[in-house]
């Protein structure tokens, strides 16, 4: 008679399922991968310049799935692998992101705690108003000049329609900030703004009617064949409400028009972050108890600027401008770029 065969645990053999088994969390580095920049985006597709160059075809690429929802918008340097020949129907990868140099933010509103990134990478933010027809706003251009400092952007002041208007007495309140004002007339190509945007990417804020989308047009003359082009590709079309970066002639630059940024909510930026960008000043600061607005009396009566002015270390007109532009995070209406303040 036999005995019955004992059975232990070393027996059993459990075959795994396919969702045990171990991933590798390796990811390819993507070394090969060719930067970009990128220039337009569509709902959920980015056309990107290879090179950040515009002298190739536009490539349209999605997101590689290891990137996950990481934001990326025009301006950002991106890395590209598959079919970059910009050929109609083809599809590039964008696989990895470049840390920014800088950074043109929003919010909804002056309480609303979500950051939009409009640009990335901007060198500078040129903020165009009109002299007349509609009438400048010191307001909008001090909303544009937090937005601008606190995003480490070199701000440009553009007065457009000066023969309407004297451009002198609107560029004087800022004249102790000591920021590039140039001054532009109808009829006439604006030959010192382009100076001041060659080999750079620049971005253009500004009210409707004020001429900025002339301005566009005289620094692009191509702008509105290249707009469509971008529309094109990718699965939809450029519209009003976003940002487009268009390439100067000859390859000597970017301009970033940003005809859907009608309102700059604050609620990212305090009062430290614009003082950061005066290199004269952002010591001085330190020695301000926490807390300080940099306002001055009565609302900040030890703000360390105030003992700088008396020293003579900082001139009273320059304060006063830097404090006007600071007023701009505490009295502004919710959301008001467009504030006449």
């Amino acid at each position: 008679m036999s005995r019955a065969r004992q059975y232990d645990e070393s027996d059993v053999r459990v075959r795994p399922g396919r969702g045990s088994r171990p991933r590798t969390k390796r990811r390819p580095d993507h070394a090969d991968a060719e930067e970009a920049m990128v220039v337009a985006v569509d709902r959920g597709r980015w056309t990107c310049a290879p090179g950040g160059a515009a002298d190739r075809p536009p490539v349209t690429a999605m997101r590689a799935r290891e990137l996950g929802r990481t934001p990326i918008v025009v301006g950002d340097r991106v890395g590209l692998v598959g079919d970059l020949t910009g050929a109609p129907d083809t599809l590039a990868r964008i696989v990895r992101v470049e840390e920014r140099r800088t950074l043109l933010r929003r919010t909804a509103d002056d309480t609303d705690p979500y950051e939009r990134v409009v640009v990335a990478n901007a060198d500078r933010l040129v903020v165009v108003t009109s002299l007349a027809e509609p009438e400048p706003r010191t307001g909008f251009v001090d909303r544009c000049l937090v937005a601008a400092y606190a995003g480490g952007l070199e701000p440009v002041l553009c007065l457009t329609k000066a023969d309407l208007a004297d451009p002198g007495p609107f560029a004087a309140h800022y004249a102790e900030l000591e920021f590039p004002v140039v001054v532009t007339r109808r009829g006439e190509f604006p030959t010192a703004l382009a100076e001041l945007l060659e080999a750079r990417v620049s971005a253009l804020v500004g009210h409707s009617g004020v001429g900025k989308s002339t301005l566009v047009n005289a620094l692009v003359p191509d702008a509105e064949q290249r707009t469509g082009r971008v529309s094109g590709v990718g699965k939809g079309r450029h519209t009003t409400t976003a940002a487009l970066a268009l390439p100067l002639p000859d390859g000597r630059g970017w301009v970033v028009d940003t005809p859907g940024v009608r309102s700059f909510g604050l609620a990212h930026v305090t009062p430290d972050d614009v003082i950061a960008a005066f290199d004269d000043l952002a010591a001085a600061v330190e020695e301000c108890p926490r807390g300080c607005g940099h306002l001055g009396p009565p609302a900040d009566p030890e703000c360390a600027l105030d003992a700088l002015v008396g020293e003579g270390a900082l001139r009273p007109g320059r304060l006063a401008a830097l404090r006007r532009v600071l007023v701009a995070l505490r009295a502004a209406p919710p959301g008001a770029l467009t504030a006449d303040r």
